[in-house]
């Protein structure tokens, strides 16, 4: 029989500059003065205290320059070939600090893959390559690079992990989710997408799946697709960097989802079945909806809560963060996680706590 796989560990990062009522006054100052009333009443609403961002915010937040290097000028950010420079510094430095969490030491030669996801930048020789030779890996380490997928990402990186391991029990599989989401920061008097971006922060996390039964056994996965709704939640790459469309409808697109799909999801089982919930936090709205949809007790989605309020929105890296504070579970609990992103694509699974 195939072996099982499981994450053994988890290890978190996050940058030192803590950034959200920074850039909250930042966005505020790009309106008009009626509409920076209603901006702040919405914010205030989103359930998050703290963001971090790899880049050092400006003294002043209604000055000239945002960050205090000056690379983002009031009228002069920078266009795509130079938010990727920054991306090319700032990524493996963050990934770096993650996957040191996990305390690998001499062990980390043994690593045999390496799965690498992100959606804010790109570059060749890329982000797996630096870590091979930042982290000690062997130079024969199989690479994956998952780009562009969004938030579910790590959802996926974790699927291709059990195959993996479920083909060769000897593989030691090192996961890492880098996201620098505020790299694409935008100047913008529109209301929508100036409040999009406040959720943003940069982080990342490592995690290393084997078949040795530890930490939480990755059970099955599945996707759905609601291709008539793919236009809600887009990332495109244009001239002046990465541009998030993220509409007001996607809670609900999501609540009417979950619950036409919650059988094939929760395998038919009732959600009184599950004791673990680690949903991606991609707003305060949005954990609303999937509570609603599920009925789900309020405590239910605490740790993606906490998630969202201590570090907002980090696109793939985020449902590791809530996946670390899985790990601290007893074990003999079955657990459901899932992560939403463009398509409308929701990608799910369910796990059990073993130790």
């Amino acid at each position: 029989m195939p072996a099982n796989a499981y994450i053994n560990r988890i290890a978190t990062a996050v940058p030192e500059h803590e950034v959200h009522q920074f850039y909250l006054r930042f966005a505020a100052s790009m309106l008009a003065a009626n509409r920076q009333r209603i901006f702040e009443r919405m914010a205030g609403l989103a359930g998050i205290d703290s963001r971090y961002s790899c880049f050092a915010p400006a003294l002043d937040p209604t000055g000239q320059s945002v960050d205090l290097q000056g690379d983002f000028i009031r009228g002069a950010f920078p266009g795509t070939a130079a938010r990727m420079a920054l991306f090319r510094k700032a990524a493996p430095i963050l990934a770096q600090k993650a996957v040191d969490g996990l305390q690998l030491g001499d062990q980390a030669s043994r690593i045999t893959h390496l799965i690498v996801t992100t959606c804010t930048g790109f570059s060749a020789p890329g982000i797996d390559l630096d870590l091979v030779r930042r982290c000690g890996l062997s130079d024969r380490v199989e690479r994956t690079m998952i780009g562009f997928m969004g938030c579910y990402a790590a959802v996926n990186a974790l699927k291709l992990a059990r195959h993996i391991v479920r083909s060769d029990p000897q593989a030691r599989v090192l996961l890492v989710n880098i996201e620098i989401c505020t790299l694409h920061l935008k100047e913008t008097p529109e209301l929508e997408e100036l409040l999009s971006f406040c959720l943003w922060g940069d982080g990342c996390a490592a995690a290393l799946v084997t078949a040795e039964p530890s930490g939480i056994e990755l059970d099955s996965f599945h996707c759905t697709v609601v291709d008539e709704r793919r236009d809600l939640m887009r990332w495109d790459i244009r001239d002046h960097g990465f541009d998030m469309v993220l509409s007001g409808q996607v809670p609900a697109a999501i609540h009417e989802t979950l619950r036409s799909k919650q059988g094939a999801i929760l395998g038919d089982r009732p959600t009184e079945a599950i004791d673990l919930w680690a949903v991606h936090p991609g707003g305060r709205s949005v954990l609303d909806a999937v509570e609603r949809a599920l009925n789900l007790a309020p405590a239910a989605l605490a740790a993606s809560r906490e998630v969202l309020r201590r570090y907002g929105n980090m696109s793939s890296a985020t449902i590791m963060f809530v996946m670390e504070e899985m790990l601290r579970a007893p074990p003999g609990l079955l657990g459901c996680g899932m992560s939403f992103g463009p398509g409308l694509t929701a990608e799910t699974m369910l796990f059990r706590t073993v130790s």
